[in-house]
């Protein structure tokens, strides 16, 4: 239930009071409604939020699953959060971490750009530095779309912590005709005024997702000012900092130089889950490279999914994460 604010104005005329509609948000307490939407026996999870200093000012934040040391480390995509696996999540029901990408959801920004590291060798940096704390023994990183280029770079600079890969609708044949549609939306309004605007807006390009899952998801990607306008949680480019953040300029879209090769070099077992649907970033040729670069990758295709397969087949996901990763 929305709750009014009484808001206080200054104008040309004196004073005035404008009642602001603000939406509840318990970042916590939603984790029945992904249960219910998808079948999971449902008991409430254990679950924290968790911050780490990466070591020069900035902390990067993430979700905990369970009181014992994380078995897998899940990685969102651009423009995502950690929240992006919740179903995933309960449909797993083990120890697990999910990290907000620098500059993503509760993490501050990227470190300034250096334009002389590795493609993402920077996230890389900074993942590391969190599952070295928070997921040491992890036996698994599950990385989607930009999450899974982070997954790509971090097993090429730190292949200690990455004893499995999986990519999730991710090569690096991504480029930017294949993302047009996702970068459309996410380059979008900076600002909305209300809830309703961006949530319709989201549900256009979104249509295979249902509403109470998009707004959902909206809650925990979005941030309600004051002024009862809404903003996106993952950093913009020119856009305001957001309140209770180290923010900075983004850096540049991250180059794929290289990074066949980092799949080639990783001789580990490797999970490829491709979403079938067209809004997949994935072509046949981008499968047979993959193929061709990791000979022991196993390659799962999710026929009801497009880019966001934790989105469109949690539960199946969860399924053939648990059997790659655990069994």
């Amino acid at each position: 239930m929305a709750i009014p604010l009484v808001y206080l104005t200054i104008g040309a005329h004196g004073y005035g009071v404008e009642m602001v509609e603000r939406i509840p948000y318990d970042e916590f307490g939603m984790f029945h409604e992904n249960a219910s939407e998808y079948g999971i026996p449902f008991s409430p999870p254990t679950v924290v939020r968790v911050s780490v200093d990466v070591g020069d000012g900035r902390c990067l934040s993430g979700l905990k699953w369970g009181t014992d040391s994380p078995q897998i480390v899940f990685l969102h995509g651009g423009a995502q959060n950690a929240h992006t696996w919740d179903t995933v999540a309960l449909a797993l029901n083990i120890p697990l971490l999910c990290i907000d990408l620098p500059g993503h959801g509760h993490s501050d920004s990227a470190a300034p750009f250096d334009s002389s590291a590795l493609p993402l060798q920077q996230n890389a940096a900074d993942i590391a530095r969190v599952i070295q704390q928070l997921a040491p023994n992890a036996k698994a990183v599950v990385g989607m779309s930009l999450g899974g280029m982070t997954t790509i770079a971090l097993a090429r600079d730190h292949s200690e912590l990455v004893q499995k890969m999986v990519l999730v609708d991710i090569t690096p044949g991504v480029n930017q005709e294949k993302t047009k549609q996702i970068t459309d939306f996410v380059n979008g309004p900076a600002t909305f005024p209300s809830f309703e605007e961006l949530l319709e807006r989201t549900i256009q390009f979104n249509p295979t997702r249902t509403v109470e899952s998009l707004r959902r998801g909206i809650l925990h990607n979005a941030l309600q000012l004051e002024d009862g306008s809404w903003v996106w949680r993952y950093r913009r480019p020119g856009a305001d900092p957001l309140p209770g953040h180290n923010t900075d300029t983004p850096a540049p879209r991250p180059t794929t130089e290289g990074m066949w090769d980092a799949i080639e070099n990783f001789k580990k077992p490797l999970l490829f889950v491709r979403g079938m649907r067209s809004q997949s970033v994935v072509s046949d040729d981008d499968e047979a490279e993959l193929r061709k670069r990791a000979p022991q990758a196993q390659v799962i295709h999710a026929q009801e999914a497009g880019h966001s397969v934790q989105g469109d087949m949690p539960v199946e996901l969860a399924a053939w994460i648990k059997n790659f990763v655990i069994s």
